[in-house]
């Protein structure tokens, strides 16, 4: 192998061998501050519900097995998160449907929008799920729906697949006999987090989370070994301002208002879905009291010492 005698020569020795020196990457490995990539959105499930009810109509659980609508971030070459380690969708299941038991290594969990009736099963518990309820699905459990009432079920899903996907540890397995074939039945249970409780604490909270609520609660501690969840009310008017490295999805379960994430200002009303990608200065304008559920990732960047955040 002869010797490279200039710089050019070099650098196409290290193409040749899939390599780069460190004086002249083609992209930079280090920058000051978080890159900008994912979009801040909203998502209306004013408009999303016909969707899903004509969705009802032409795609059965039998075809579809979970008939949902993944909310995709419109960032450029994005396919699939809503935000870069998240991804929330909304779902329906109809009278006498049953999506059948599996289980999968991203942890998951279902915020109840609409519709009496639905029970979902995780690991032989059955519980009840009601508007406002938040149910956890901790990675690797059976879990099932089904729906024995007179209603269609509305619900958004949130799971940490997007940050399986960059780390690779991707699992998932359909129950050999479709369904457990072991079920309790339980009203209170840990996975389940029941909405009048919610309000309850809310009402007794003096955590305002530093100016960026009127009150707020946490579920779990936290809720998934990837995912905190805070339930917060807020006020008519602003919030303060926050940027943080974690991602954030809000979930509208009152209220009405806005939320402006640097100069983008997002209106929203209840059963909306609001994607604040990490440092990205956020607040929220209220038009009147509101309670909104924070989907967030801060536990993984907590564990890995990664978290920072400002509010102003």
């Amino acid at each position: 192998m002869t010797r490279p005698q200039s710089l050019d020569d070099l650098y196409s020795r290290f193409d040749g061998m899939h390599m780069e020196g460190g004086w002249h990457r083609k992209f930079p490995a280090l920058w000051p501050v978080p890159e900008e990539n994912f979009l801040p959105y909203v998502w209306h499930y004013a408009e999303v519900h016909p969707a899903l009810d004509a969705a009802g109509d032409l795609v059965s659980t039998e075809f579809a097995e979970r008939r949902n609508l993944t909310m995709r971030n419109p960032a450029e070459g994005n396919r699939y998160a809503t935000v870069r380690t998240l991804v929330a969708a909304y779902q329906m299941v109809k009278p006498g449907e049953i999506a059948k038991s599996h289980r999968h290594t991203p942890n998951a969990l279902r915020l109840i929008l609409d519709g009496q009736g639905t029970t979902t099963t995780v690991d032989g518990k059955r519980v009840n799920m009601r508007p406002g309820d938040v149910l956890l699905t901790p990675n690797w459990a059976w879990h099932a729906h089904e729906n024995a009432g007179t209603e269609d079920c509305y619900w958004l899903d949130f799971l940490d697949v997007p940050a399986v996907h960059l780390l690779e540890p991707m699992f998932f397995e359909r129950h050999p006999d479709g369904l457990e074939d072991v079920v309790e039945d339980v009203e209170n249970s840990p996975i389940a987090f029941r909405w009048e409780d919610s309000l309850a604490s809310l009402g007794r909270s003096t955590d305002d989370a530093g100016g960026l609520c009127a009150a707020q609660i946490e579920m779990g501690s936290p809720a998934l070994e990837t995912i905190g969840l805070y339930m917060q009310r807020l006020a008519a008017g602003s919030t303060k301002a926050m940027r943080t490295t974690a991602n954030s999805l809000f979930a509208v379960i009152e209220g009405q208002g806005q939320t402006v994430v640097g100069d983008v200002a997002l209106p929203w009303a209840r059963g909306d879905v609001i994607a604040v990608p990490a440092w990205r200065a956020y607040r929220h304008e209220a038009g009147g009291d509101a309670v909104l559920l924070r989907v967030t990732d801060k536990p993984i960047f907590e564990k890995l010492g990664w978290l920072r955040e400002e509010i102003a």
